[in-house]
């Protein structure tokens, strides 16, 4: 669930690259909010900056100017191997026999272990405990000075879910696995002055559309799973096919985790979304007074079922902005408290009334549950719950932070079960039927392992030990952690 961003630009632009990617940056923090960094190259040395904490507070207008160089790539983490230290903060870098290169990774890789035994010097090798870390360890034995051709020889033995934005001395590189399990695009940004073909402009790799829009640049395309590109100053991109492509965009991403104002398979995801509401009035209906979304993330879906429902649709709680994402908080703890922290109600909209509630997915359910409590305080009649997502009944294997099976409430219990706990009137899921319909799109198109266990990649089921399977031990506090 990370954010990357790369930039290449040749010397018609009077700018930095770090600057432009810290401000994509910007446009991807809700996909992780652990860490940020920048890594940047000047054309001969590689200088990376990364820190605990969000990319306001890390790449600041006080630290960015000492980042000159017209490569650069960017990263914020959500954590789904290893703990949240700043020694797992990302960029990664390395130096392979005079070669250095740096490593922003959106994904999650399920063999850690098999890979760890191909390292020259094993574990004692790695200062950090991420399978990014053991990635970039890898490429930088072997490399010779081509980072390209290390990736074409390590790649084949690389599993699971990755998304990279790649920085060598001389270029930016991005990478999408065979299944394009994370979003990757491609962006143009014209040149400030001057004639503008694919030799004066800009270069840019990004998670998603909506940081290309946020730079002024244009959406060329998606990264194609099994795809290299590889983006250099004053040159137009050059595409490398390392794998046979067998999609399995993550279908989670369209649901929730990326921006709805992003693009993913041609699908704008407000609209994308506002379509599933339908497909859940359809499914779901219900007599009530008030449509209303759980902020912000359920909202197109609570438009499109008041749409289709015919119920008024109203703001029934208030988001405090800066409170952050309580599904990525990284600890259940904080997750719990966060929701205090984030959503408040508006007793005069919601006293009295029968509502339906629209929310994106639930996970765990103690945040559901917590929404339906401050409702009730408030007057509530009623609280019908409508979920624009099937049940998640198995964990994710591909970067998402659900480890096992225990962790996810429609694994263990029934939805009249679930209802019961989260104190709802009524309780609705949408379907992948109705993800489909909404989506026009066929099911092989994406990974819905999370909804049915249909796995596209082989996983090492260890779910004890597997987000720390880097690590001398688990950490103490480490039970139900998500980074």
């Amino acid at each position: 669930m990370c954010g990357v961003f790369g930039a290449a630009l040749p010397e018609s632009f009077d700018q930095d690259a770090a600057g432009l990617a810290a401000l994509g940056l910007f446009a991807l923090q809700h996909r992780g909010q652990e860490s940020a960094g920048v890594a940047v190259s000047d054309g001969r040395e590689l200088m990376v900056y990364k820190d605990l904490g969000l990319v306001s507070s890390v790449l600041d207008e006080h630290r960015l100017p000492s980042f000159r160089g017209p490569l650069a790539i960017a990263h914020c983490r959500y954590s789904t191997t290893g703990s949240t230290v700043w020694e797992n903060a990302q960029p990664t870098l390395r130096v392979g026999r005079g070669h250095g290169l740096a490593i922003g990774h959106n994904g999650n890789l399920v063999n850690t272990r098999e890979l760890l035994g191909l390292l020259s010097g094993g574990r004692a090798r790695l200062p950090a405990t991420t399978d990014t870390e053991l990635l970039t360890a890898l490429l930088a034995d072997a490399s010779d000075g081509d980072t390209v051709e290390a990736l074409l020889r390590v790649l084949p033995e690389v599993r699971g879910a990755y998304s990279l934005v790649v920085l060598d001395a001389h270029r930016v590189i991005g990478v999408r696995d065979p299944h394009g399990f994370r979003p990757l695009v491609l962006g143009r940004l014209s040149p400030p002055a001057g004639p503008d073909d694919d030799t004066t402009a800009g270069w840019l790799l990004a998670s998603e559309t909506a940081a290309l829009d946020v730079v002024g640049a244009d959406v060329v395309r998606d990264v194609e799973p099994g795809e290299i590109v590889v983006l250099e100053a004053g040159r137009p991109p050059r595409s490398i096919r390392f794998a046979e492509p067998t999609p399995a965009l993550c279908v989670f991403e369209l649901i929730y985790f990326a921006r709805p104002d992003s693009y993913l398979e041609g699908r704008n995801l407000y609209e994308a979304r506002r379509r599933m509401g339908i497909e859940l009035a359809a499914e779901h209906p219900v007599d009530a007074d008030l449509v209303m979304p759980v902020p912000d993330t359920g909202a197109p879906a609570a438009a499109g079922y008041a749409e289709a429902s015919g119920i008024p649709y109203r703001e029934g709680m208030v988001r405090n902005r800066y409170s952050g994402r309580t599904f990525i908080q990284p600890s259940q703890g904080m997750r719990q408290r966060g929701v205090n922290v984030k959503l408040s109600p508006l007793r005069e909209v919601v006293r009295g009334r029968r509502l339906v509630v629209v929310d994106d997915s639930i996970v765990r359910g103690t945040t559901t549950k917590q929404i339906v409590g401050l409702l009730r305080r408030a007057g509530a009649a009623e609280v019908h719950v409508r979920i624009s997502a099937p049940p998640i009944h198995h964990p994710c294997f591909y970067g998402i932070d659900t480890q096992i099976e225990t962790e996810l409430i429609a694994a263990t219990q029934s939805v009249d079960e679930i209802r019961d706990f989260i104190g709802a009137d009524s309780l609705g899921y949408l379907s992948i039927r109705g993800v489909l319909s909404a989506l026009e799109l066929p099911y092989e198109r994406f990974c819905f392992a999370c909804f049915d266990g249909r796995y596209p990649v082989p996983v090492p089921y260890d779910p004890g030990a597997r987000k720390f399977a880097l690590e001398e031990q688990r950490p103490p506090d480490a039970v139900g952690a998500a980074r």
